[in-house]
């Protein structure tokens, strides 16, 4: 499971470091998305399986369907650790991420997602004021 969220600086040739505890649920390779919110995805391979399957089986008659399954696969990309535990964003996607330097790792149970530190901020700041409404208008989660 991964949660918890943790501050890394992305590098000039793209790498970003992992979080230390994550890095062993991500050895055998791991793929990196277009995520919602203009965040990436992160996925191990065995998420990133479940996920696709889920994908290829919506109705590709249907536009959101389309355009959906367009963003998440052909936006992916298969990541490796190296040794130092970083994997290599690929140029584009920190394009979409508008990412600079510092970013953000906040793991999300099935995910981590990697934001931007200042986009990061921003939406945490939004939802943290809304977090009553938003937790009311959600149902059957009971806390």
């Amino acid at each position: 499971m991964f949660i918890g969220e943790y501050q890394h600086n992305l590098d000039q040739k793209g790498r970003l470091a992992v979080p230390a505890k994550f890095r062993n649920k991500l050895a055998k390779g791991a793929v990196v998305t277009k995520g919602l919110d203009n965040c990436l995805f992160l996925y191990t391979k065995e998420e990133w399986e479940k996920l696709a399957s889920k994908l290829a089986a919506l109705p590709i008659s249907k536009a959101n369907t389309r355009a959906f399954a367009r963003l998440m696969l052909a936006g992916a990309m298969d990541v490796q650790l190296d040794k130092q535990g970083r994997i290599v964003l690929p140029e584009y996607l920190r394009k979409y991420g508008q990412m600079k330097k510092k970013t953000i790792i906040a793991g999300l149970y099935n995910r981590l997602e990697i934001w931007d530190e200042d986009e990061w901020n921003k939406y945490k700041k939004g939802t943290e004021k809304q977090s009553s409404s938003i937790a009311e208008a959600l149902e059957g989660l009971e806390v």
